[in-house]
């Protein structure tokens, strides 16, 4: 076995039976570096692979540059949305199935076209993009106290958990995507809002950089792939009951319900 299989086996098992752990470089691996966490985030993509799971896309994460800034990072960090995540807009997100989730509104792109790096622009990616549509992404990171570095985070596949999509499909240059509006609402109370210039100035640049970070690695944005690129409201911890709605400007609304 290698270490990082063993991490990878650590944070899976603390998924799998929704538990809290210890953050990965407390003990297993102090010293854990950003390249490593995505070597423990590759072993946890195989692992679920080899399971009969299929994915839906890369995500992003630490999208906005105020939280970039706030970690010292120059760039966003990414991990990938399963099938078993997925949850029908309209439908249920269930506590018991999760640790301390937390939701985010978020524009998706569908890839009409391959994206290789390097030196992508946001341009490139809208060009490539068949379709736009919101998201509510589920967030549920599996460290104690939401206690982690940058590291850790990744390991953890970026904290990945649920997503629901919404059902209206449209053309990217129907829009301004820096321009479209979000709010995210509980039980009726909008809680958060903002626009896509919130990620990265233009949620395209947050596919770009994927592209340019997949590269490095000899890899690709693919064609059909469904991703999310990053949250364009804050965070938003979940209880039972709660009611939640994204309503985004010309892209619709994406609704669930949080139960036991």
């Amino acid at each position: 076995m290698n270490q990082y299989k063993d991490i990878a086996n650590y944070l899976v098992a603390a998924e799998v039976e929704k538990r809290e752990v210890v953050k990965v470089t407390a003990n297993l691996k102090p010293d854990l570096t950003v390249e490593e966490g995505y070597l423990v985030q590759q072993e946890i993509v195989n692992m679920k692979l080899n399971e009969g799971r299929r994915i839906v896309g890369p995500k992003m994460g630490l999208t906005s540059h105020a939280k970039m800034k706030q970690m010292g990072i120059e760039e966003p960090i990414y991990g990938y949305v399963f099938d078993y995540m997925l949850i029908e807009n309209g439908s249920r997100v269930r506590l018991h199935e999760m640790i301390h989730p937390k939701v985010e509104a978020e524009i998706a792109f569908i890839i009409g076209e391959d994206i290789e790096g390097p030196g992508v622009t946001g341009a490139q990616v809208l060009a490539k993009t068949e379709y736009v549509l919101p998201a509510l992404e589920v967030i549920d990171s599996r460290y104690e106290n939401f206690n982690f570095t940058l590291p850790d985070v990744i390991a953890d596949n970026a904290s990945t958990s649920r997503v629901v999509f919404g059902t209206t499909l449209k053309k990217p240059e129907q829009f301004e995507l820096d321009l479209v509006g979000a709010t995210l609402s509980i039980n009726g109370e909008i809680k958060e809002l903002g626009a896509g210039a919130a990620v990265l100035g233009h949620p395209a640049h947050s596919i770009a950089m994927l592209a340019n970070m997949l590269a490095r690695k000899g890899e690709k944005v693919r064609k059909g792939d469904v991703i999310l690129t990053g949250g364009i409201t804050s965070a938003i911890m979940l209880k039972n009951g709660d009611v939640v709605s994204g309503k985004f400007d010309g892209l619709g609304e994406v609704t669930f319900t949080v139960t036991d």
